[in-house]
């Protein structure tokens, strides 16, 4: 058997043969964020919810987002498009944040036993996925009502789409959960990040506005967050199927920007890996 240096482990493999610990974390969050709550999970469906109907007010009818006698121009459907955006942006938000803060919540455990630290973080993205999925089936049902009939490539898009912001999220969500031991500020810089989130992809708006306002350079720019590329996979996939008239996609979208924002969500999840085993042989230490 060969030795293994303490306290580091394997990596993610570790979290992989550890699938049945994994199971237990998940549970273990799911009973302890829900105790004493009257609604339960229910709060998946509320949250997102009110985000919602505060978000198409607002923009939709009061800043005439939304296609109407009045804005013939707006966004089609943009119940929609809206919402399909939100699901995947809440999903990379929650995920994040818990992520980010996995460590230092499970200071009693990591000071007590030894567990593949990466257990933490990953198993706050598999929560985040569990609240993710009610919200998805309200959209399908949602786009089922409006005559959705998506293609087995809007599918595969938008599956590779989700693909890319847990990616994204778990790399982050190392990065930070193991930076956020030594310095607690890394908090606050994530609150910021997610701040920004909503607003540097186009859940709330149409991609094409960036392109008219700021020019082809900018909107390469711009098609370089992932996030952007996950949330237009989303509205390729269930917004673009119930809508007679859209803006379409950006040019090279399928053939070039998914593999580009897939293949930066990897890079994230390999740095962050990295940097995480570089600094979790002192965990037990700082915390």
């Amino acid at each position: 058997m060969d030795l293994v240096r303490p306290g580091r482990g394997g990596g993610l493999r570790d979290v992989v043969r550890s699938r049945f610990l994994l199971k237990l974390l998940v549970d273990k969050e799911i009973k302890v964020r829900y105790r004493g709550s009257v609604l339960g999970l229910l709060w998946s469906y509320v949250k997102p919810g009110v985000q919602f109907v505060v978000f198409y007010v607002a923009l939709g009818i009061f800043l005439g987002l939304e296609q109407s006698e009045r804005n013939p121009t707006g966004l089609p459907n943009y119940a929609i498009y809206l919402f399909s955006g939100i699901v995947l942006i809440n999903f990379f938000a929650e995920a994040l944040s818990n992520a980010s803060k996995s460590i230092v919540v499970n200071s009693g455990l990591i000071k007590k036993i030894y567990l593949p630290r990466e257990l933490f973080p990953v198993s706050a993205i598999w929560v985040s996925g569990i609240h993710f999925l009610p919200q998805v089936i309200i959209l399908v049902v949602a786009c089922l009502l409006t005559g959705w009939a998506p293609s087995a490539l809007q599918l595969a898009a938008a599956g590779i789409g989700f693909l890319t912001v847990a990616l994204l999220a778990t790399g982050l969500g190392l990065l930070f959960g193991a930076v956020n031991v030594y310095f607690r500020d890394a908090e606050n810089i994530v609150d910021m990040l997610l701040m920004i989130a909503t607003w540097a992809s186009p859940v709330l708006y149409a991609w094409t506005m960036v392109r008219d306002e700021l020019g082809d350079t900018a909107m390469s720019i711009y098609l370089l967050n992932p996030l952007t590329i996950a949330v237009e996979t989303f509205h390729y996939a269930f917004w673009m199927p119930t809508a007679e008239q859209t803006h379409g996609l950006p040019d090279h979208f399928l053939s070039f920007w998914l593999p580009v924002g897939f293949g930066l969500s990897i890079v994230a999840l390999v740095v962050g890996q990295l940097i995480f085993r570089r600094l979790e042989g002192r965990f037990a230490q700082e915390l």
